[in-house]
């Protein structure tokens, strides 16, 4: 035991001169390249030591070893849960300024209940039993004052360590579940699509069945049920100021993409400290377009695990399903916004696939689909998806 003690000792000293203190943290060693080379220096030194000290030598490097692999083992993530109250929300806006309600660290869940995009007395006008509006609804209208120029209460913002200007924010949607029995739609004058053929308003409720997962939106029709959040996004930069909930843009926000249920991943780039994730304008369900300017709105709970992608760069939100690769156009004209989808898809053939950008253009117009992905938001949506099975050598990101 006393041979061992002094083998630690020696140890320790002769490390020591090489800058590595054993009981110190692994991170103040310097570098993996720097630790190569202090190893190598340190090797040499042992030329000078005695052959006993070979036993030394080979309980030193184990000792470092040891100690790196202890520093290499991951911090178990944690699991946090943020609901709605007249503190935990942004009610129709991103702004990088906007204090965080939360903070997590990369690899981190988060379950997030959101809000119905409506008003108490909107909802019990059109049919709903008061019993059956969320008191956090009637708290947020009641008490929350600084709001606009968007209509969506968004839950958050969320902080995400590590997160850095240029960085990007991977979500995984691990969960999408619906929080009441009801959803609604409506349109209203001078909002929507087709808004001179409809300058009225109305608004229709429609019960949710959470058993069969179907809309019960009239009687012989029944609609599937494919929950999903029409606005996830971060701050945009902070030059910007506060945006309106509206328009999707280079943060996400309101992208309205009824594919990214639970399941899929989306990827936006990082513009301000911390990512500052916002989540809200839950839907049951929607259609390509959203045409009359809402989907089967309802409050929604999902579940968030955040990761940031340091060793991603993008320009603008791009996601992926289980089964097919998406890109995104944002854009006020709608042919422009289809032009930045393609060229965000050949972006993505070209980085991530390694195709020659010719090639990369044909194969988006021979797999790839486009697709309207809604009309109504000011910025509108379009976005390309290329199927994952095309790949057969192998392949997701």
């Amino acid at each position: 035991m006393r041979y061992m003690l002094k083998l630690r000792s020696r140890s320790s000293t002769l490390w020591k001169t090489e800058g590595i203190d054993l009981d110190r943290p692994r991170n103040s060693w310097g570098s993996e390249l720097q630790l190569r080379h202090k190893v190598q220096r340190f090797s040499s030194a042992l030329a000078a030591e005695e052959l006993p000290w070979a036993i030394f030598f080979l309980f030193s490097i184990f000792l470092v070893v040891a100690s790196v692999a202890r520093a290499q083992q991951p911090t178990p993530a944690s699991t946090y849960t943020l609901k709605p109250t007249p503190k935990t929300v942004a009610w129709g806006y991103y702004d990088a300024k906007t204090p965080p309600v939360l903070r997590v660290k990369s690899g981190d869940t988060v379950e997030i209940q959101t809000l119905i995009t409506s008003s108490p007395k909107r909802l019990e006008d059109a049919g709903v039993p008061p019993d059956q509006v969320e008191q956090s609804l009637r708290d947020i209208t009641d008490q929350v004052k600084d709001k606009g120029p968007g209509g969506h209460i968004l839950t958050g913002p969320i902080y995400i360590e590590g997160a850095e200007i240029g960085d990007v924010l991977e979500v995984r949607i691990l969960a999408a579940k619906l929080a009441i029995p009801y959803a609604y739609n409506g349109f209203s004058p001078g909002r929507g699509y087709l808004t001179e053929d409809y300058p009225y308003p109305k608004i229709k409720i429609i019960p949710l069945d959470e058993k069969r997962m179907v809309a019960r939106f009239a009687p012989g029709i029944e609609i599937p049920l494919h929950p999903f959040f029409g606005s996830m996004g971060v701050a945009p930069p902070e030059i910007s100021g506060r945006i309106s909930s509206a328009p999707p843009w280079i943060h996400a926000g309101n992208i309205d993409n009824k594919d990214l249920v639970a399941g899929t991943t989306l990827y936006i780039p990082v513009h301000a400290p911390g990512a500052l994730f916002l989540v809200g304008d839950g839907h049951a369900g929607q259609g390509d377009g959203e045409v009359d300017i809402t989907a089967m709105e309802t409050s929604l709970i999902g579940t968030f695990r955040f990761i940031v992608r340091k060793d991603m760069h993008l320009r603008w939100p791009r996601a992926e399903t289980p089964t097919h690769f998406i890109t995104m156009g944002l854009h006020e004209d709608l042919n422009e916004a289809t032009k930045l989808a393609v060229r965000e898809m050949i972006d993505f053939l070209m980085n991530e696939k390694h195709l020659a950008r010719d090639d990369a253009y044909m194969l988006s117009s021979v797999a790839a689909d486009l697709h309207i992905t809604e009309l109504v938001d000011g910025n509108k949506g379009v976005h390309m998806m290329i199927p994952k099975s095309i790949f057969v050598s192998g392949s997701s990101k």
